[in-house]
């Protein structure tokens, strides 16, 4: 069982998973901090400079004039966090793009080097064909005779 364990850790697919998921995870955090650091400051600003991050309503509760989301949620008040389901938006609107962005890259690579094998094979001479060597035998024995 341990022997089978390393045969499946040990192929080309898991260890490309395990890479694919580190960085993803990376990505996401670069994702996170371009939309928390950068767009949201924008979109704060263009909204009058208002957090976009902290834009919330309250459903019930008592939550001190101008608190953070944060401490809005630790007077245990419901609040309707809309600021942070936006930017949640944002961030998978972000990801799904650059990973469309790579999925189209690496099918036209894959294109290109499809293209450019079947070149390779049309460029090569043909040579006779079935019924060219079928011929060249009946002539051969019709000579021999």
């Amino acid at each position: 069982m341990l022997n089978e364990f390393k045969d499946f850790i040990a192929k080309g697919n898991v260890m490309d998973m395990a890479v694919g998921i580190i960085i993803g995870a990376a990505f996401t955090a670069i994702v996170t901090s371009l939309v928390g650091d950068l767009i949201n400051p924008i979109i704060g600003l263009a909204m009058g400079g208002t957090d976009f991050t902290n834009l919330y309503f309250v459903l019930s509760g008592e939550v001190p004039a101008g608190a953070s989301l944060e401490a809005a949620r630790e007077t245990g008040a419901a609040v309707f966090a809309i600021g942070a389901f936006i930017m949640a938006i944002i961030n998978f609107l972000i990801i799904a793009f650059v990973v469309f962005m790579l999925v189209r890259f690496v099918n036209k690579a894959k294109e290109a080097a499809v293209k450019s094998e079947e070149e390779a094979v049309a460029d090569e001479p043909a040579g006779p064909s079935e019924l060219d060597v079928l011929l060249e035998i009946r002539d051969s024995l019709a000579k021999a005779k």
